[in-house]
């Protein structure tokens, strides 16, 4: 008995089909998996975490966007230094990757309010109240104003030691 070619055609289709989920199923897998992995920091803000056993170098994709401090005992701070997305990666002595791992720095999400003043931004945290934050992208008379008030009080606390 031999298949009518309607049938062969619906056959072909549901075999394309088929084969078209398993791809987005593998895609969707691959994803979640490297979202796990991944290690998510707040920009101007810290986490840390338990490196891998006999590790000798540690190497940050892209300092401009994140730091890292090694401590005693095996401990890795990553510090958030601008946004996007970098990585970490631990090296044994022979030059063996130990640890490869997707570093995202965001913004904060609570309390922050962006206020636009035509095209130049400024930040503000607003939790409980109102103070200007230097945040990456305001405008620069601003940026500068609130670096330079952030310094000289910085320098002033330093002084009363």
């Amino acid at each position: 008995m031999t298949a009518k070619p309607s049938q062969r055609n619906s056959g072909r289709r549901l075999h394309r089909i088929f084969a078209a989920a398993l791809c987005i199923a593998a895609a969707l897998a691959s994803r979640t998996a490297v979202a796990a992995d991944q290690i998510s920091v707040t920009l101007d803000q810290a986490t840390v975490m338990k490196m891998p056993d006999k590790v000798s170098t540690v190497v940050v994709g892209n300092p401009l966007i994140a730091d890292v401090t090694v401590q005693s005992g095996g401990i890795l701070v990553i510090t958030g230094k601008g946004y996007g997305t970098t990585n970490v990666v631990a090296l044994d002595q022979t030059g063996k990757i130990l640890m490869d791992r997707p570093v995202q720095v965001r913004g904060p999400r609570d309390g922050v309010i962006i206020v636009y003043r035509g095209a130049d931004r400024e930040s503000y945290n607003c939790s409980p109240n109102c103070e200007q934050r230097i945040t990456l992208g305001d405008a620069p008379k601003f940026f500068d104003a609130t670096l330079n008030q952030t310094v000289t009080r910085n320098g002033q606390a330093a002084s009363q030691k």
